[in-house]
């Protein structure tokens, strides 16, 4: 079927039809492209027929942030904590304009991201009830005081399905929050299964930046 794009406030939206109808439908928070390669990395790893929803040109340090984080160093911005307003935005303009385009309804709706948009994926399930999976692929959830949100505060929506996933080299570094992020998410991931959610916690080769698109597609998979 053939690719739809639009764009909703510079938001650059691409949807990927599902050959067939009723298929999942999955969200992906992009930094950079349009979800193609990850696209095709999938169809590469014969994964079975759904809908995926990529979102680019995001303000990445203000969108995919829940609340302020200073510059991690002098020369990178400070986040500054608009992942509410994103997320008003993606379900009232975003999702409902896809929905008028989707072959049918959904069997369900996932939200997936990389860094910070893995971060983000997870916020999301406690800020709306929209998605029933969530897939967290290199999360930035060394973000300050993120891991004590997740501990202390209800979901809106238990989810069906969680994943998460971590390089195994993204804790070696001196930064004082970056090396907090795999005992960040085996905490998270901990709690989730403490509450019985279905939780997927996957270790892979390599530092932060080390195929990007395979683990997006690998978590996608995961939860479709």
């Amino acid at each position: 079927m053939e690719i739809k794009r639009f764009t909703v406030k510079e938001k650059e939206v691409t949807f990927y039809p599902a050959e067939n109808g009723d298929r999942p439908l999955v969200v992906l928070n992009t930094y950079t492209g349009d979800g193609g390669l990850v696209m095709r990395t999938l169809r590469d790893m014969n994964c079975e027929d759904f809908n995926l929803l990529a979102i680019g040109n995001l303000n990445w340090d203000h969108d995919m942030t829940p609340w302020f984080c200073p510059p991690l160093s002098k020369n990178s911005p400070p986040c500054t904590g608009g992942a509410d307003e994103y997320l008003g935005l993606l379900l009232s303009k975003i999702l409902p304009k896809a929905m008028e385009i989707v072959n049918g309804t959904p069997t369900h709706i996932g939200i997936a991201g990389y860094s910070l948009a893995g971060l983000f994926s997870l916020y999301a399930m406690y800020k709306c009830n929209v998605f029933e999976r969530a897939a967290s692929m290199s999360g930035s959830l060394w973000y300050p005081k993120f891991k004590e949100f997740v501990l202390k505060n209800p979901m809106e929506h238990m989810p069906d399905k969680l994943y998460l996933s971590l390089g195994d080299r993204e804790d070696k570094t001196r930064h004082p929050l970056l090396k907090t992020v795999r005992d960040n998410t085996e905490a998270i991931a901990e709690h989730y299964r403490r509450l019985d959610i279905n939780t997927a916690f996957e270790i892979n080769d390599g530092n932060h930046f080390k195929d990007e698109t395979l683990r997006s597609a690998k978590g996608i998979m995961a939860i479709i």
